[in-house]
């Protein structure tokens, strides 16, 4: 049986966009499935790496600009939310409805995906 393709720690957090820190804090609290090397080092396996970056989810957008980020900030006020994502070394920021944030249960610290379409940016989680 043919042995699955596995990242370093490094490389699996580059292929997200995100810091090696996060990928640390990700595993700790089992956002991300890890294992280990006979070194004791983090090795993430393809598979996963492609689950965070939305393959083979079942999503029915086409979008190629997937951003797997952490939520920093979600401000909302009247029909208007403003959701500040981290992804790796971007900062996207987009306004959407105050709605939209409830119902993907955006808040600070936690995962989510910016999808960026031609001009307009859609969330994900």
């Amino acid at each position: 049986m043919p042995r699955q393709r596995a990242y370093s720690a490094g490389e699996a957090a580059r292929r997200l966009g995100i810091s090696i820190d996060t990928l640390r804090r990700w595993d700790r609290e089992g956002h991300i499935r890890t294992t280990r090397d006979a070194a004791n080092r983090r090795v993430v396996s393809a598979s996963e790496v492609d689950r965070l970056r939305g393959r083979d989810t079942g999503h029915e957008l086409s979008a190629r600009n997937r951003f797997p980020g952490t939520v920093r900030d979600v401000k909302a006020e009247g029909l208007l939310a403003q959701v500040e994502i981290e992804a790796g070394p971007f900062r996207v920021v987009s306004v959407v409805t105050r709605e939209a944030v409830e119902e993907l249960g955006l808040t600070p610290g936690m995962p989510a995906t910016a999808v960026v379409k031609a001009t307009s940016v859609l969330l994900e989680r």
